[in-house]
């Protein structure tokens, strides 16, 4: 199906795009070309898909041989058979809501809509991590991103991972994304140090000793078990592997914590790589 082997995998998140040109015979991904942006999620429809289209073609322009497909690891929800937006509400996307994304994206390239698929983020992330950690030995793997959303996917041996959807699952007084995000840090320091933050960098860069960091640390970590707990029981696996931006930080949250002892935990080592081979591997 593939001539020369040749795709471009796309990570898309809430404030970034990057784009590679991966070999899928070899599973070589050629990292020394990958083309990187900054998309201000919040624009306008044409903007987000112009930045998303210019990033494609420069990789594209780096290809030894031509592309005839592209996949893409897209944050939900989102309809990704038909490529349709369903974002909608999460501080990213919001302009894009209930549009034919894959048509306007193809059109943008100069290519037919069938030479784009798109797949959960998360399961590409899943994906991508269990075949470089060398994982599949494994019958089952929960895999969760911790970001700007909140992504969970799931693994079985011998089939390609899938999106677990359990961001807005009900939580507390509300649902579980709105407790694991960084806009939750940004809310929750506000509330309890009166400090404006960027994220959870921010904090942890600038108030890392201070007693309010302890206090939204225990929070948070408390949180994290919660979701764990409520995925495990769910899908009757207790074999993780985490990834996101969030995640770099994950052993100040778990390092002292006995109750996380009873997942087996890894943290991802490609971060957008993983997702990158992950949306590849849809044409496997």
């Amino acid at each position: 199906m593939l001539q020369d082997n040749y795709v471009v995998g796309v990570d898309i998140g809430g404030t970034h795009i990057s784009a590679c040109i991966i070999d899928t015979k070899q599973w070589n991904i050629y990292l020394e070309n990958v083309a990187r942006n900054h998309v201000f999620s919040q624009g306008d429809a044409k903007t987000i898909l112009q930045t998303w289209a210019s990033t494609i073609r420069d990789i594209i322009a780096t290809s030894p041989a031509p592309i005839q497909f592209i996949g893409i690891a897209m944050p939900g929800p989102f309809d990704y058979e038909n490529g349709i937006s369903k974002i909608q509400g999460q501080s990213k996307y919001d302009n894009l809501y209930n549009m034919d994304v894959k048509a306007l994206l193809a059109e943008e390239l100069g290519l037919p809509p069938t030479s784009i698929h798109f797949i959960n983020d998360a399961a590409a992330f899943l994906q991508g991590e269990i075949f470089v950690q060398n994982l599949q030995t494994n019958k089952r793997i929960l895999g969760i991103t911790l970001g700007t959303g909140l992504g969970s996917a799931v693994w079985n041996q011998g089939e390609k991972a899938y999106d677990a959807a359990l961001w807005n699952s009900p939580y507390e007084d509300c649902i579980f994304e709105e407790f694991l995000v960084t806009r939750w840090f940004i809310k929750r320091f506000k509330e309890v140090a009166g400090k404006d933050v960027t994220g959870l960098k921010d904090i942890l860069d600038h108030h890392r000793e201070t007693k309010e960091f302890q206090i939204i640390k225990d929070e948070y970590a408390k949180h994290l078990f919660d979701f764990m707990q409520f995925f495990a029981e769910k899908h009757a696996a207790e074999i993780f592997i985490v990834g996101g931006n969030i995640a770099k930080a994950l052993p100040i949250f778990i390092g002292d914590r006995n109750e996380f002892e009873r997942f087996q935990i890894y943290t991802a080592i490609l971060g957008e790589k993983a997702a990158m081979i992950g949306a590849a591997s849809i044409f496997n």
